[in-house]
């Protein structure tokens, strides 16, 4: 509330300015960004306040957004009734989490011609409070495609923080196991140990097309294929082609996937005779694909598979 006082105007007027607006919490779609791993460490985001109003029927200024940064395919829910609030799926989409107050009015606001000197103002609207909950509707960047004790979840032990369970057994994996792999000081992506097939998984053997649904939400393909199998040298190449043929007859989609192909357990071959038997397993494999050979129990390989993987997933969401 507030009152002119100048010269040669003895009776003044209202001059009470309006109250600036409340900044919003607002979520937007980030092309370059592939987890919300960032998020989890900062839970609490405050927008700032709108400013007062002032005399001279000057406004308060409207308090800033605070705007979060998320990948594409990132979903809102209210922690409370786990509502929707909505989904970012194209880049720049926006969503606003909790709205900002209004500004109050100012009395110069409530001048009327029979209410010349309003001695009242209207205070402002407290903001939006609220717990959200974020999730990616994409399972991973990568998916682990492989017969079961084939490595996959050594390997993603090896690859990132994540500690699935690791067993001597087939169906050691019973559900998705995410890891979040880091590149250098900024990048990473998100890897993902899918329960092993066998073949006929198509058709509903072993644990099925229960999973191999979520291998269709992977930007990219690992086939993990194993260099021995029960003390014995596999057949590498009969093993991808058959995976390729439980992947075809599941979804013509999963066959058009970037993909790349890594031989593990390369530690239990000697090391004269290695080189000689991955020239060989090179030859008999398509050619087309990136080929690596890893062991994850020495770590042999693991850079290289780390470095191309994250090129590959890079190149399918940003086209770099």
């Amino acid at each position: 509330v507030a009152f002119r006082r100048a010269k040669y105007e003895p009776r003044g007027g209202p001059w009470g300015g309006n109250g600036g607006a409340g900044g919003s919490v607002v979520l937007v779609a980030d092309k370059s960004l592939y987890t919300l791993l960032d998020l989890r460490y900062n839970r609490h985001h405050f927008a700032a306040n709108g400013g007062p109003g002032e005399g001279g029927d000057r406004s308060g200024r409207d308090g800033g957004d605070i705007v979060l940064g998320v990948p594409l395919g990132t979903i809102a829910r209210d922690g409370t009734t786990n509502e929707i609030l909505g989904e970012l799926i194209e880049v720049g989409d926006r969503l606003t989490l909790a709205q900002g107050g209004r500004g109050g009015r100012g009395n110069a606001f409530f001048k009327t011609s029979t209410n010349q000197a309003p001695e009242h103002a209207q205070p402002g609207e407290a903001g939006e409070e609220r717990e959200v909950t974020l999730e990616l509707k994409l399972l991973a960047d990568v998916g682990l495609v492989g017969f079961p004790n084939a490595g996959k979840s050594t390997l993603v032990g090896a690859l990132s923080a994540a500690r699935p369970k690791v067993a001597d057994y087939p169906f050691t994996t019973l559900e998705p196991s995410l890891g979040v792999v880091r590149v250098g000081d900024y990048g990473s992506f998100v890897i993902a140990d899918i329960p092993g097939l066998i073949e006929g998984a198509s058709e509903g053997k072993g644990l099925g097309t229960r999973f191999l649904k979520h291998i269709e939400r992977n930007a990219v393909l690992l086939f993990t294929l194993p260099l021995m199998r029960d003390e014995a040298e596999a057949d590498v190449a009969a093993d991808y082609a058959t995976l390729l043929g439980e992947l075809g007859a599941f979804s013509d989609e999963l066959m058009d996937k970037p993909r790349a192909l890594v031989i593990t357990k390369t530690d239990l071959v000697a090391p004269d005779d290695l080189d000689a038997r991955l020239a060989e397993i090179r030859a008999s494999l398509p050619t087309g694909h990136a080929v690596h050979a890893v062991s994850a129990a020495t770590g042999a390989g693991l850079d290289a598979l780390t470095r191309s993987l994250y090129d590959l997933v890079r190149y399918e969401r940003e086209g770099v």
